[in-house]
């Protein structure tokens, strides 16, 4: 069994579900008692959060790459970044780092293609949603066509996802707002729906709507147990 090195805590309650989700993978697939063989790296939020919003990618992929090499001195297989928007400084992080990083894209990617979908709506932070490290590499790696909601719904994506979910709050007025906003994702012919927040599963889950989801959290936690069950 390899070792999961996770940059977590950010948010906590989205580091939570990897952690469970990571262990209950390892333990359907071996059986018995077994769990992972994992090492988590949990950072400060509020540091990373008011790094995002000021703008210093830099400083902020420092932090994650201090994270990144404490776990490769601990002994980590191979990297996962438990937030889908801390992707945007991917490179900075694995700077001196001979570690894999195993990206949060590719899973979920793979799952839309496997499912028949290329034309996505993405749901995620104001930085995910509109920067193209995410939607570039969706599109140019696996052809994919990415729509993201308009400014107005994109500022009441990321507004909820700040000021409710990181905080682990779920209102139910939220989740109609988000229902509203896929519906209007729908309408501009998405065939499903990247929830590209690892805190948004939080709030709304497959029986809310029809339109099919694809959680990232849920996929990128998968993709970390078979890498770390796999002989490669």
């Amino acid at each position: 069994m390899k070792t999961i090195g996770i940059i977590g805590g950010m948010s906590w309650e989205s580091s939570a579900l990897y952690y469970k989700a990571i262990n209950q993978g390892v333990s359907e697939s071996l059986g018995g008692l077994h769990s992972a063989s994992l090492i988590l790296y949990s950072v400060d939020f509020a540091q990373i959060e008011t790094l995002q919003h000021a703008g210093d990618w830099d400083a902020a992929g420092r932090l994650l790459n201090q994270a990144a090499k404490s776990l490769q001195a601990a002994g980590a297989d191979f990297l996962v970044i438990a937030t889908n928007t801390m992707h945007k400084v991917a490179d900075r992080v694995l700077d001196g780092i001979e570690l894999p990083l195993l990206h949060i894209v590719d899973p979920t990617a793979e799952a839309l293609l496997q499912a028949g979908h290329k034309r996505v709506g993405l749901l995620g932070t104001g930085f995910t949603m509109s920067d193209e490290f995410y939607k570039g590499r969706m599109q140019q790696k696996f052809g994919l066509d990415i729509l993201v909601p308009d400014e107005s719904d994109q500022a009441q994506v990321h507004r909820i996802i700040y000021e409710e979910l990181c905080l682990g709050k779920i209102d139910a007025a939220s989740r109609e707002l988000y229902l509203q906003v896929i519906d209007r994702l729908r309408a501009r012919g998405a065939e499903a729906v990247i929830l590209g927040c690892t805190e948004i599963t939080l709030l709304i889950d497959q029986p809310h709507t029809t339109m099919p989801f694809f959680d990232t959290t849920a996929l990128h936690a998968a993709a970390a147990v078979a890498r770390c069950l796999s002989d490669d």
